[in-house]
């Protein structure tokens, strides 16, 4: 298991990792590679990205994504996407990324890690082994248009 910096030129890859896991559980997003493809483009093009790729046997099987950005109390980093192939899911390459990528954040100066997950489920209690915890003082609000 290689774990290194993601890299545009593996967006196709990527797109369809992420369409692949998030078409099944727990989320049941019925993602067309293409739109997938042009989400990851969007994430690895913006100035503040930061990502880490999992390769297998030659074979990219997943990655972790997000963005940071400046606060009055310092920088913080979101977690957009952490998508693992279907075929390779339950073999611990979620948590490597995501382990790794708190250390690297953490060296890089940022002061908190965020992400938005579904509410019920094996995530929030994937996400809690690792110190995350809902958020009290915030509430995820939206509109449809």
């Amino acid at each position: 298991m290689i774990i290194r910096l993601c890299s545009e030129d593996n967006a196709e890859r990527y797109g369809e990792i992420y369409a692949e896991a998030f078409s099944g559980e727990p989320w049941n997003d019925h993602w067309k590679k293409e739109d997938a493809v042009i989400h990851v483009r969007e994430l690895l093009e913006s100035k503040q990205s930061y990502g880490l790729e999992c390769e297998i046997d030659g074979k990219i099987v997943g990655f972790i994504l997000g963005t940071s950005m400046l606060f009055h109390y310092g920088r913080t980093f979101e977690i957009n996407d952490l998508a693992v192939d279907p075929a390779y899911q339950r073999r611990g390459i979620a948590a490597k990324l995501l382990e790794q990528c708190i250390v690297d954040i953490k060296e890089q100066g940022m002061v908190g890690v965020h992400l938005i997950t579904a509410g019920e489920g094996i995530l929030p209690e994937f996400y809690g082994r690792y110190g995350f915890t809902e958020e009290k003082e915030v509430i995820l609000m939206g509109r449809e248009l």
